[in-house]
């Protein structure tokens, strides 16, 4: 509680690294925060061609009854994705890019990895506010949206957790950012974005439901219950949810303030 009210104290320094960070992002772009539109958009598209259309993934009706988009089921899912993949990769780099402010004064060293979980969920925001406009151009909005924050609470602290574990671990050891690149990889393929969640558990052996243990498939399957399919999780996973995404922060802030104090002489 100590390290959390000391957070707080330095909150303005958390505003300016995240706004540093936003100013920095698409500095000398021609085209500037349209990035964070196309860069979701193509990623998009290409899934979409390739699981869609070529191999032809199935996708289930929609809460109206009568949609069945791909492409919105999927994008429902790589919102979750972008979330936990930027704030674990933006972690590293947050850390390693304060090197020099950390050698010069005094702050928490956790405060670049809280800021770029703030950039990155001003991303989120923008992919969200164009999933809700499509679905409500197709007749698919559900009030059920509104309560999509609630979801994506465990999803920051979750990722706030697996975040500053590797950050720190990758000060002490580079070969850190390779190994996370590839489990990320690996973490994607295992988590129904690209597929559905029935897709393995109808054709898989029976010890896939395994799947269910993965966090990330809880929160895609959230995301799609809410966006798409117009359903309120049941308790259960929100209870798993919260309380995974609890214990991985508590976890990850511990290993980060155990090794808080060597940082700036290894950075």
């Amino acid at each position: 509680m100590t390290a959390v009210r000391e957070v707080w104290d330095y909150r303005n320094l958390v505003y300016n690294l995240a706004q540093r960070e936003l100013r920095s992002r698409y500095k000398k772009s021609l085209l500037g925060w349209l990035w964070s539109l196309i860069n979701p958009v193509s990623v998009l598209l290409v899934y979409t061609m390739v699981f869609g259309f070529f191999l032809r993934i199935p996708p289930p009706v929609a809460g109206n009854g009568t949609t069945e988009s791909f492409a919105l089921y999927l994008f429902c899912a790589l919102i979750m994705w972008n979330f936990f993949s930027g704030t674990v990769n933006g972690s590293m780099t947050a850390l390693q890019g304060s090197a020099g402010l950390l050698s010069k004064v005094y702050f928490p060293a956790v405060c670049p990895a809280i800021a770029n979980q703030i950039t990155v969920a001003l991303q989120i925001a923008i992919e969200f506010a164009i999933l809700v406009v499509v679905m409500a151009i197709i007749g698919n909005l559900s009030p059920m949206a509104i309560a999509f924050p609630l979801v994506v609470i465990p999803l920051a602290l979750f990722s706030l957790g697996v975040g500053l574990a590797v950050s720190v671990f990758n000060v002490f050891f580079r070969d850190i950012g390779y190994l996370v690149g590839i489990v990320m990889n690996v973490w994607f393929y295992a988590t129904p974005i690209v597929y559905p969640l029935s897709l393995v558990a109808d054709r898989g052996p029976r010890w896939l439901q395994i799947w269910e243990l993965n966090p990330l498939t809880q929160f895609v399957e959230i995301s799609r219950d809410l966006l798409y399919l117009h359903q309120f999780p049941s308790l259960t996973r929100w209870a798993f949810t919260y309380g995974v995404s609890l214990a991985v922060l508590a976890i990850g802030w511990w290993i980060f303030q155990r090794k808080a104090g060597e940082l700036t002489e290894e950075l």
